[in-house]
């Protein structure tokens, strides 16, 4: 998952010819590492020096900063030129983009209850920021004139693409809005941004304060030892001597699932991942997701859509309710069709092994192994000695960076980082080059959120002569000291596709900031990220990098063919558990305000039903009071994104294997023409250049056994 931008207006430097702010900031002590723009390599944040107590006045000092800026252009008696207006906007917000850069890493990788306090009060005061900015009459009526006689500025095509999205953006802003209905539309901002980050905060601590609680080791049969061992320690360091603990990751299934052999400790740990959120509490999200549906529809209505769905799409490939609706429901019937057929095939285990009871949610990761193991000969299990992290990051995603791109990897120690777990590594050119900072934070922790994202510390832009720095945020299980970090094939492919992610950061070539890197639309934004997922599987990929990670021994042959042929195994249940969250979603969001239902989880269970996808073995792989995609904000309308990009990714993946797959002329047609051009570009335009066509429908049903 790439994780959305954070700034609604471009963080940057001084702009010389309206005499903003100086490049450090005269309101904040030099004891405030956010005084001055870093000092380390393409302004690194000094990690070492930065404390809590630094973030609220540099926010109050980079708000401040910015609000003046903009007064200054709003206000500028000159006429309005793109580079006194658009190119002075992008130039804003120096300070405040390096603070939020920051603190928003931290309260995703590295969060504190001092830090999550200040990001509750905060999210309201950011929501009127960007409306001060947004529903200011005079800068939009400079915009608006550079707009209405665009044709006749002699713009290049990014400058010109560039005035088109300023205008688009202040428009569906709520630029055009009356006075009174201006302040209507601030209040549903500074309400929403407050509960969007109440909704994640209680997800965070609802992971925590719900962790999977036992009594006896017996119950975790299945475990292995050393698991078992981590789970005491866990309950230990809880203050729960002699009892075990396993803490619940963000999905619906979890892990423990596959190999717990008590079907009642499989029954109760379901049950309390599933809870999350409505159990009551403190934490519980009911109400939060309820408000959020109104007030998101409210604020549609009154910028003049039917809901928030068609308001969020009008802006993403998709563009409108009916074509994602139409995917979802088109692949629906198959996906439900699949699902059943290996319900079946379990059913059937269960039964041969006298089990005397009817496959549930809690059974299917278990017993789809075991089936698994008799169609194929292949137990999941033998593949984690071969996929050891450091050997999966370094000899498999930075090998096929190198054969596509040329470009090559360095280990850095001088560079201060938040956890002692975080590596940092340099990106070099071909030519030896510096290109980007990476920065990866691949184990999971109580103050981390869940998931798998990618982020940018610093983004790339030639007019502010930034280079990137971009992170990678995965949530593996740490293992005891001195054991090795063995993933699943699923920890394989999210470390692949994270790194997608981050090529996207990396390659950026643009001029404007707004454009920068993953700056594109949020269903498009997976489509880098989803075409690298291709080459976890590539034979000289699996050849350098699935290794044992005791003999050094290239997995056998006869393993990797059992794992290439397993490849569709259990699609069926993968394509129906997304394809429930995706509608779940959208019901949502498709929801006039006077729609809104009462109770969470009775809408929940008929959305489902009415969609096709109650088949109760397979759940949603989030519920709404967990699905921090569509209610904590981000990917609200837009969980379908997923779909909507590996519908490109695989028509793409197509074509790098009808040009010879992982070759550097494709690499470097896929750099120039895709990842380079960050949002210059319309993204459908972009594709299309790409690829020489539209997208087909058929690898994506061929890669999900659906034709």
């Amino acid at each position: 998952m790439n994780r959305p931008k954070l700034l609604l207006i471009a963080a940057g430097v001084a702009l010389a010819t309206i005499a903003f702010s100086k490049s450090a900031s005269a309101a904040l002590p030099a004891s405030n590492p956010f005084a001055k723009p870093s000092t380390l390599q393409y302004g690194y944040p000094a990690f070492d020096k930065i404390k809590n107590e630094h973030f609220a006045p540099a926010f109050d000092e980079g708000m401040r900063e910015q609000a003046a800026e903009i007064t200054k252009i709003a206000n500028n008696k000159a006429a309005p030129t793109f580079d006194n207006t658009i190119v002075a906007m992008e130039r804003s917000g120096q300070l405040l983009g390096r603070v939020r850069a920051v603190f928003y890493t931290l309260t995703g990788s590295y969060t504190n209850d001092t830090l999550q306090a200040l990001d509750k009060d905060l999210a309201p005061k950011f929501a009127a920021h960007s409306d001060a900015i947004r529903l200011n009459p005079a800068l939009f009526a400079r915009i608006k004139t550079l707009h209405d006689k665009r044709a006749t500025l002699g713009l290049d095509a990014e400058s010109a693409f560039l005035l088109e999205r300023y205008y688009k953006d202040f428009v569906r802003a709520g630029a055009n809005l009356s006075a009174a209905d201006k302040v209507k539309l601030k209040d549903y901002n500074g309400k929403l941004a407050a509960l969007q980050t109440q909704f994640s905060q209680n997800v965070l601590k609802e992971v925590n304060a719900s962790a999977f609680v036992v009594d006896t080791r017996a119950e975790l049969a299945g475990l292995p030892e050393k698991a078992i061992d981590a789970a005491a320690a866990e309950a230990k360091k809880r203050g729960l001597d002699g009892k075990f603990v396993i803490p619940v990751v963000n999905t619906t299934q979890q892990a423990p699932l596959a190999v717990l052999t008590n079907r009642a400790t499989r029954e109760k740990l379901l049950t309390t991942s599933m809870i999350r959120g409505s159990r009551g509490g403190e934490f519980d999200n009911r109400d939060v997701v309820l408000q959020l549906a109104k007030l998101r529809a409210e604020r549609a209505e009154l910028l003049g859509y039917e809901n928030y769905a068609a308001y969020s799409l009008e802006d993403q490939t998709a563009k409108n309710t009916t074509s994602v609706n139409k995917l979802l429901g088109d692949l629906t019937a198959p996906a439900v069709r699949n699902a059943k057929k290996e319900a079946a095939e379990i059913q059937a285990v269960i039964d041969a092994e006298k089990g005397g009871f009817q496959l549930a949610a809690q059974d299917w990761a278990i017993y789809s192994d075991k089936v698994r193991t008799a169609k194929y000969a292949f137990d999941a299990n033998q593949l984690k000695p071969y996929f050891e992290f450091d050997n999966v990051l370094e000899k498999g995603t930075f090998f096929a960076a190198t054969k596509l791109w040329g470009i090559t990897f360095k280990r850095r120690t001088d560079l201060p980082t938040y956890d002692a777990d975080v590596r940092v590594y340099d990106v070099f050119e071909e030519n030896g080059a510096h290109l980007a900072i990476f920065v990866v934070d691949p184990y999971a922790r109580p103050n981390k959120r869940g998931g798998a994202w990618m982020s940018s510390l610093v983004d790339q832009s030639f007019l502010l002569d930034k280079k990137p720095v971009i992170t990678n945020n995965l949530n593996l299980t740490k293992p005891a000291a001195g054991e090795p970090t063995l993933l699943t094939w699923d920890e394989v492919r999210t470390t692949f596709h994270e790194f997608g992610h981050a090529t996207h950061g990396w390659f950026s070539k643009v001029k404007y900031p707004r454009f920068s890197g993953t700056s594109v639309p949020r269903d498009y934004v997976e489509l880098p990220s989803q075409v690298y997922e291709m080459w976890m599987a590539w034979p000289e990929v699996m050849a350098s990098y699935a290794k044992h990670y005791q003999t050094g021994a290239v997995m056998p042959k006869e393993l990797l063919d059992k794992l290439r042929a397993s490849q569709k195994f259990n699609e069926g249940y993968r394509t129906t558990e997304y394809l429930a969250a995706a509608v779940l979603d959208q019901r949502w969001h498709q929801l006039g305000s006077k729609a809104i239902p009462t109770d969470v989880k009775t809408f929940e269970q008929q959305a489902l039903k009415d969609a096709g996808l109650d088949f109760a073995p397979v759940p949603p792989r989030y519920s709404s009071t967990y699905f921090s995609h569509a209610m904590g904000g981000g990917y609200s309308a837009g969980y379908y994104s997923y779909l909507w990009a590996e519908r490109l990714d695989a028509d793409a993946g197509e074509w790098f294997k009808e040009n010879g797959g992982l070759q550097r002329k494709n690499g470097d047609r896929f750099r120039n023409m895709v990842l380079s051009k960050g949002g210059t570009v319309d993204a459908v335009e972009m594709y299309r250049a790409f690829r020489g066509r539209d997208p087909v429908i058929e690898p994506l049903l061929e890669r999900r056994g659906l034709n």
